[in-house]
């Protein structure tokens, strides 16, 4: 994909994800994707993103900066939302949160082959400080 495409195509599976639509999303996902320091597989990160989505029913991501060269994108994201479930073994605070995510994708046949990305941590930490 031509760098323009790449950043389409970042647009249409940011859609998916704040309409929360795992189904959707799932089209975005290779089946064996690899992420750094979690499960690998579709199903891991669907599993994780419905755990997200259950906690925080309001979950959205924004944009704030996208990078595409050849079949990378980097990018800077805001995602916030309101705790209403248990999450990461957290009972609901009805804190409403806002984190910064800074994340790579390898990107091969229109599907996300290897992700990096910040962790939890500052996730965790508005949660529990």
């Amino acid at each position: 994909m031509e760098s323009w495409e790449m950043h389409l195509w970042f647009g249409d599976y940011l859609d998916a994800l704040n309409r929360h639509e795992l189904d959707a999303i799932r089209e975005f996902i290779d089946p064996g994707v690899r992420r750094a320091h979690l499960p690998r597989g579709a199903e891991a990160w669907i599993a994780d993103l419905a755990e997200l989505f259950h906690a925080f029913p309001d979950w959205r991501w924004k944009r704030i900066q996208l990078v595409a060269e050849d079949d990378r994108i980097a990018a800077h994201l805001r995602g916030s939302g309101t705790h209403t479930g248990d999450y990461l073994g957290i009972a609901p605070t009805r804190r409403h949160v806002n984190v910064a995510e800074f994340a790579m994708y390898r990107v091969a046949n229109g599907r996300i082959a290897e992700f990096t990305g910040s962790p939890d941590a500052e996730l965790r930490a508005q949660l529990t400080g």
